[in-house]
Order: structure tokens, then sequence, then C-alpha cells
């Protein structure tokens, strides 16, 4: 068994069978045994996945692009702060060096109140979730069990509290035997953006759907991935695989209107790049030193236009922009 699964294994012991935000949570971010806390690199060939932010320099010039023309949108402001959730390798701080950049992880250092843009790249994703299924009626807690050497689900009761109310706002066509995730972590961190961001921009690039389409999932959307190959059995290897969920855009955008943020676009990722390349026709990002780099340059772009750019969605979002 890994490391990760034995503290869980050891855990579920002493108090019974747990939350899956638990198990995410000690899979993903324990400080030593945790799939992102353990020193190896997950990203690229030789490790389990890539993201958009891998395919540099092209993504990292046209996204700094479209913040820039955000920070004209506010009036090129002189104390304009980009943060970046999950900033992971840093891979974006060259790209948004113009400005003043803060990388963000789970552990804190954000500025305490700033005029700007939040850029978050694929981090709603991997936020721990809490699961549920519609049986009889009512929507059910999923936990986590340990038997005979295996982590296995268990149905517990009819949700409550803040759960319940996400699934009556956001799942309220689900059939017989649905899944969904409960994101509350996620909406946390929006109310932690609302707190701090006092004019600009929330700029979210991920994959996932809107309450309309939740029905596409009826076995919800957690995957676990490793070494390229995506695997439906998420409580595996605790440790040694990545661990995702489709962010709900909804819940993301109403939570947000709380704080005052209003909707500048949601459309995929294709289309912002588009309209951001559509200035120079794409060859400011295409202009390289040699033919082979500007051929990896057109390899990055056609894999993100019509790879990433298709799977990926743009949620953008403003609050004091006059």
């Amino acid at each position: 068994m890994t490391p990760a699964g034995l503290l869980l294994a050891d855990e579920i012991a002493r108090t019974g069978p747990i939350p899956f935000r638990r198990f995410m949570e000690v899979a993903l971010y324990h400080p030593e045994h945790g799939y992102y806390r353990r020193g190896r690199d997950p990203f690229g060939t030789r490790g389990d996945y890539f993201t958009a932010e891998q395919l540099q320099p092209v993504f990292g010039a046209l996204i700094a692009a479209r913040v820039g023309s955000l920070w004209e949108d506010l009036g090129r402001p002189r104390d304009f702060v980009v943060v970046e959730l999950g900033a992971g390798r840093g891979e974006m701080a060259e790209a948004f060096s113009a400005f003043r950049y803060v990388p963000v992880e789970c552990g804190g250092g954000w500025p305490e109140r700033f005029c700007g843009v939040v850029f978050a790249n694929e981090f709603f994703d991997a936020l721990p979730v809490d699961v549920a299924v519609f049986r009889d009626g009512a929507f059910r807690e999923l936990r986590v069990d340990f038997r005979d050497g295996n982590f296995v689900w268990l149905e517990g009761p009819p949700l409550g509290g803040e759960a319940a109310e996400y699934a009556r706002r956001h799942a309220c066509a689900a059939a017989e035997g649905m899944r969904i995730e409960i994101p509350l972590e996620a909406l946390r961190w929006i109310d932690e953006i609302a707190r701090r961001l006092e004019r600009g921009f929330l700029f979210v690039l991920d994959y996932g759907y809107t309450a309309r389409e939740l029905t596409r999932f009826p076995e919800g959307t957690l995957m676990s991935y490793r070494r390229h190959c995506a695997l439906p059995d998420v409580l595996a290897e605790p440790g040694e695989r990545d661990i995702t969920a489709h962010v709900c855009f909804t819940a993301l955008e109403d939570r947000a209107a709380r704080g005052g943020f209003e909707r500048v676009a949601f459309e995929s990722l294709a289309q912002t790049l588009l309209d951001v390349g559509r200035r120079d026709e794409f060859a400011a990002v295409l202009e390289a030193p040699t033919p082979a780099e500007s051929l990896r340059r057109r390899l990055q772009l056609k894999t993100l236009l019509f790879g990433l750019g298709e799977s990926h969605r743009t949620l953008l979002l403003q609050r004091g922009v006059q």
C-alpha cells in the first residue's frame, strides 16, 4: 500500500468512514505523501498529464496578451497585480513579467487587497470535493471505507447543510443513481477572491460543465490520471495518481455573483485564443529564431486551438470595472 494509503486506512480505522474530500485532500496534498507534494514532476512526457501551461511560449504569450487587454480595460493602473492560483512550476512567471506577478498555492501567499487579475488555469478541478448519489428521491453522501485491504465507497445518510443546498441549486434534474461532486472548497476560494480583489477580473481556464449540462455525467466526473492514462478508480493508489473533478462553472459564477462579480465571457478556450490572435493573425507568437522553433510553435498553437481549446473553457468575471 502507498504511504498516503496507510495514513488513510489508519484514520478510517480510528474514526470510521471518511468524506471523499478528506481522502482527496490526503491523496493530493499531504505535506509528505500527497501527489502534488512528493517532489516528483507530474507534468510532461515523463509525467502523468499535460496542461496548457506546458505549451510554452505560445500559451503564455497569448494569455499575457489577453491579460494586457484587461489591464487596459482597467485604465492601466500602476498597482495592477496578476495573481495566479496553483502556479505549479511557475511556467507563467515569464509571460506575466510585465506586471507584478504573485503565485498563490493552497498554503497561501495572497496580497491583502489588490487591483488586477486572478488567473486560475486548471486550478479548481484539483480541489477536494464531496461526492453524493441520488437514491430514493434524495442525495446521499458517499464516504470512503477500508475493507479487505481496499478502499471502497459506502453510501451514507441524506445530505445536509451547505452540501444539500448545493445539490438543490445545481443538481435539481438528478435521476436515480446519478452521482455528483460537491465543490465546497472551490466555493470558499471564490469567497476568498471576492474578499481580496477590490477591482478587476477573475480569469478561469478549466474543463467542466454548466448546471444544465450535468445530466451528461450520470456517473459523475471524478477521474484519476497516471502516465497519461485516465483511470476511473479514484480510490486506488492514493498519493500515486492525480485526481480531478470537472468544474461546475454555474456554481463558480453564482458564488462570485454574491461578491459583486458579473460575467464578461463564458466560451471555449479556443475562442478566447482566437480573439487574441486575430489582431495580428498570430504573427507575434509564431515568430521564432529558427525554422525548427517556428514549427514547434505552430504545433503548440494547433494543440491549443484544436485540442485543449475545444475541451477547456474560459470563464471571465469582473468587479468594479467601469
